[in-house]
């Protein structure tokens, strides 16, 4: 299976921008909400281990969401799919990849302006870490 052509079919990607910032923001919320379980749950937190813990958690959550399920929260919730370009599943290495590069685009600024702009300018409307590995995010109707 591979994947629909851009050009021939736009709308498996019109939304996606769009939806991809509203997943941003959903699964930004599930992250907080998961750190502070964690500060909870966690008695004596320093400034230093609050940043590593949110990364963590952050890194924990969407590969275990990704490899599961091809989706976050937030991207199931904005009818969102993550896909190899090829159209298939990626793997569990895959979304560690990506979910770690996620993070560290977190800490290089400039590298997450980057990724916006791809994901704006793109046919296949792919950010940074999506343009590295490959993948892509579509509208849940395209064909499986």
């Amino acid at each position: 299976m591979t994947l629909p052509d851009p050009a021939l079919q736009p709308e498996f990607y019109t939304d996606v921008p769009l939806k991809r910032a509203g997943a941003w923001a959903i699964d930004l919320l599930v992250t907080v909400a998961l750190t502070l379980v964690g500060l909870v749950l966690t008695l004596f937190i320093s400034a230093f281990f609050l940043p590593l813990l949110f990364a963590a958690i952050s890194v924990a959550y969407r590969t275990v969401m990704l490899s599961r399920y091809g989706a976050t929260l937030g991207m199931m919730v904005m009818a969102l799919k993550w896909r190899h370009l090829s159209g298939r599943t990626p793997d569990v290495t895959t979304a560690l990849i990506y979910s770690s590069t996620h993070a560290v685009m977190w800490t290089v600024f400039p590298l997450q302006i980057v990724s916006i702009a791809l994901i704006l300018l793109s046919p296949y409307r792919q950010g940074l870490h999506d343009h590295l590995l490959s993948t892509t995010m579509l509208h849940r109707i395209a064909p499986e």
